[in-house]
């Protein structure tokens, strides 16, 4: 006589397997995190931050603005308090001659300041190939040169390429390119960078936790195998030695 294993064994088993199969899909799935993040870092420039290819932004009005940048730092204060918000770096450069003006404000700010000016609200960017997106809003000359204004955060200003470097903050940002005079026709090659110091961090993290979860669907594994070997089925050997010790006693 035969005997199979328990519905309930069997049950554990195949849980077992299951459970190891999602652990360490995950797994398989932050190591990449991981990887790509410490990728990322590497590609860093000398000074420490991402780039991006330097583009040409133009328009014929008096301004050229970004949508509102978001910096929500509700639930992530320690990444605030120390610093992991990282600093963002603009390059400008005029390409008719004229000095330029870069400055980052808050959105409410800049509103304020250029809401009765022409200008073009930069909503997105193409690439590949390169491509600007601006929604433009009609209005007269500003009421006065960009550096007069005392609202912004960062600011640079003058003939040549232009270096702006921003300790990020939160709260709702824009960016501002204007020529510094004010006047009409703003055309400049940009390039955008960020040091993201928290790249690092997240990485390696990731790293670690991938390789946890890695060890966490090996264990699931071998309890799936030891429940199947506890649960295997008596042949008719067993059972024929099991007959012949129950005449014996």
């Amino acid at each position: 006589m035969t005997s199979s294993p328990t519905p309930r064994r069997n049950g554990g088993r195949i849980a077992a397997f299951i459970g190891a199969s999602v652990v360490g899909l995950v797994a398989l799935v932050v190591l990449a995190a991981g990887g790509l993040a410490l990728w990322a870092d590497g590609k860093k420039d000398d000074d420490g931050y991402l780039t991006t290819k330097t583009e040409r932004f133009t328009t014929g009005t008096y301004a050229l603005a970004t949508d509102d940048l978001d910096v929500d730092s509700e639930g992530t204060g320690w990444l605030v308090h120390t610093d992991r918000y990282g600093k963002v770096r603009l390059k400008a450069q005029s390409r008719d001659g004229k000095p330029i003006f870069v400055g980052i404000a808050r959105s409410d700010q800049v509103d304020r300041y250029l809401g009765q000016t022409a200008r073009a609200q930069l909503t997105d960017v193409s690439t590949s190939p390169f491509r600007a997106h601006y929604r433009p809003h009609a209005g007269a000359a500003p009421s006065t040169a960009p550096g007069q204004q005392r609202m912004w955060a960062a600011s640079t200003q003058g003939s040549g390429r232009q270096t702006l470097t921003w300790d990020v903050e939160h709260g709702s940002w824009s960016i501002v390119v204007m020529n510094a005079d004010g006047s009409r026709g703003v055309d400049a090659r940009v390039s955008a960078g960020a040091n993201v110091p928290i790249l690092s961090t997240v990485g390696w993290s990731a790293l670690g936790a991938g390789f946890v979860l890695l060890l966490a669907a090996a264990a699931l594994i071998v309890a799936g195998v030891r429940s199947a070997g506890t649960s295997a089925p008596q042949g008719p050997a067993a059972t024929r030695s099991a007959s012949t010790a129950a005449r014996a006693s």
